[in-house]
């Protein structure tokens, strides 16, 4: 398989980075994916402009755009860099996230934090429930560890003070929006609030479940819903109708 990546993986949460492991090892079978990471330290603004930045400065070293994917705040750095940069984008596959692209787990989070007489333990030990379901003791605590750790560390733009609101642009790159049908973050109502911004040709595929990481509870299925998309857009480029002259 070539080295140089037809597809790039999306990261601006290493510390949940685990969950995308399974999916990215399901889509390499067949394609030459790469992992982009961002990692923002304590001293850097809440915002996702360094890392659009910087991912600009990656991907200009690629002489052919190529498929962007990402989670939840990861995939809104992608809509954000396609935006800008449609003509270094050959696709985009959002995962849970939902036409209100700034809401994640930690708008839920601090949400509940603000409206409930609770601890944060408290409060992450719920958030545990709402994003993986029931867990042993000892796995629900490693998980409140992570999301613990993910709230000192992502670039999400929800704070305590502020739950933020941002809506999608129409897009000239083709895209792929994916989540669960029994996801409490982006429920089935934010996800299908995307029909107005498609394009011909664009998917919105609703897993049956898998709550907010459906992609790592389902990622064989959810590995042959995006190669198949994937698959379409080079039939396209390959159909020699396209190529016909109009007479």
């Amino acid at each position: 398989m070539s080295s140089v990546p037809t597809a790039l993986w999306l990261s601006v949460s290493p510390i949940l980075q685990r969950f995308n492991r399974p999916l990215i090892s399901q889509l390499s079978q067949n394609h030459a994916i790469a992992l982009w990471e961002y990692n923002q330290t304590p001293d850097e603004p809440i915002t996702l402009e360094v890392a659009c930045v910087l991912l600009h400065d990656y991907l200009k070293q690629l002489n052919q755009p190529v498929h962007l994917i990402g989670h939840s705040t990861s995939a809104w750095l992608g809509m954000i860099y396609a935006q800008r940069h449609p003509e270094r984008v050959k696709s985009l596959t959002l995962l849970s996230v939902g036409a209100n692209l700034a809401v994640d787990w930690q708008s839920h989070y601090y949400a509940m934090f603000k409206t409930l007489p609770c601890d944060r333990h408290t409060i992450l030990t719920q958030m545990v429930y709402t994003l993986f379901g029931r867990q042993c003791p000892f796995k629900s605590e490693l998980l409140i560890y992570l999301l613990e750790q993910d709230l000192l560390s992502s670039p999400s733009p929800n704070t305590l003070v502020e739950q933020v609101g941002v809506t999608p642009q129409l897009m000239s790159v083709p895209l792929f929006v994916g989540g669960s049908r029994d996801d409490m973050v982006v429920s089935p109502y934010q996800l299908n609030a995307w029909k107005p911004w498609l394009k011909s040709g664009d998917v919105l595929w609703e897993c049956s479940q898998g709550r907010h990481f459906f992609h790592y509870m389902n990622s064989k299925l959810v590995s042959e819903k995006v190669i198949n998309f994937w698959q379409s857009l080079e039939e396209k480029i390959l159909d020699p109708k396209m190529f016909q002259s109009v007479s």
